[in-house]
């Protein structure tokens, strides 16, 4: 997928999960997506997005994207491919993402209402590792 081969799922894991910020490239959406720089919270095996609406600008992507995490010290960590599904407003998986992702949210006045304006003008995204 993409030229990028799927490092263990153990680096891929905890490499994401210490990092507050990934670049999230999407090399087959048309057009192509550079890397861009994306806040995330990592949960039960994927990283989470927030994008569009008041919340960071992320092209659409494709169904599939790049995902590079950096070190502390800026390095490259680790790239990895990830299979990207919109979560919807309602199920189960926003339920259980949208608090956690609105507990990491910088800069937000509140936490309080995050969830119910992210299903009104935001998309949520999951990257799990392909």
């Amino acid at each position: 997928m993409i030229g990028v081969t799927t490092p263990s799922p153990t680096l891929v894991a905890e490499a994401t999960k210490r990092a507050g910020v990934v670049w999230l490239a999407s090399p087959s959406a048309t057009p192509p997506v550079p890397p861009t720089l994306v806040w995330h919270v990592w949960h039960d095996g994927a990283a989470y997005v927030v994008c569009g609406g008041q919340e960071q600008a992320l092209p659409p992507l494709g169904d599939t994207a790049v995902v590079t995490v950096r070190s502390a010290a800026r390095a490259r960590a680790v790239d990895w491919p990830a299979v990207v599904q919109r979560v919807r407003p309602g199920s189960e998986l926003w339920a259980a993402v949208t608090p956690l992702l609105a507990a990491q949210r910088l800069n937000a006045a509140s936490a309080t209402g995050l969830p119910e304006r992210w299903a009104a003008s935001s998309t949520v995204l999951q990257l799990t590792p392909a």
